[in-house]
């Protein structure tokens, strides 16, 4: 910080306060060249957290619209409401932890379904209908038929190591 007055770099912090509503922090600061006070306020600059749609326009990432969908999705299935948290928690980490602090919708989107594929097959179709926004029901049975293929698979790869 430089002396408004002898623009001397190095000062001392003689009081700090944080402002009524926590946006900001005053500091009263005495110069150690000319032994003169002078006021700083510290705020934190925050910047949004964006998600890119499918038609390019960008809009700040919502949690809330997350834990929403997921929540229909797994209405009257046996899923605890923790397990869909841990999956917003991490939609959430991954936009925060891009560099460009944003993500498209659709990777998140894909995140999410493989969290709910492997958590609840019913939940994830639910997910997957209305996020997939599927054409036609030929599109929409085309998904179920892999989700069929993919838990037989399952299923024969469980037996073959029952019989081992």
């Amino acid at each position: 910080m430089r002396c408004p007055y002898c623009s001397h770099i190095e000062d001392k912090v003689v009081d700090s306060r944080e402002s009524k509503d926590g946006s900001s922090i005053r500091r009263r600061r005495e110069c150690l060249g000319c032994a003169r006070r002078f006021t700083s306020y510290e705020r934190i600059d925050e910047i949004p957290f964006m998600v890119v749609k499918k038609d390019g326009r960008r809009e700040m990432f919502d949690r809330g619209k997350i834990l929403s969908g997921l929540f229909r999705a797994s209405e009257k299935r046996p899923i605890s409401v923790n397990q869909l948290e841990g999956i917003a928690d991490e939609a959430e980490k991954n936009v925060q932890d891009s560099l460009d602090r944003e993500m498209s919708t659709s990777e998140i989107g894909k995140m999410i379904m493989r969290r709910l594929k492997a958590l609840d097959k019913v939940a994830y179709v639910r997910f997957a209908s209305v996020y997939l926004e599927f054409e036609d029901v030929s599109a929409f049975m085309a998904e179920l038929k892999d989700l069929v293929r993919s838990r037989e698979r399952t299923t024969a790869k469980k037996v073959k190591k029952s019989k081992k």
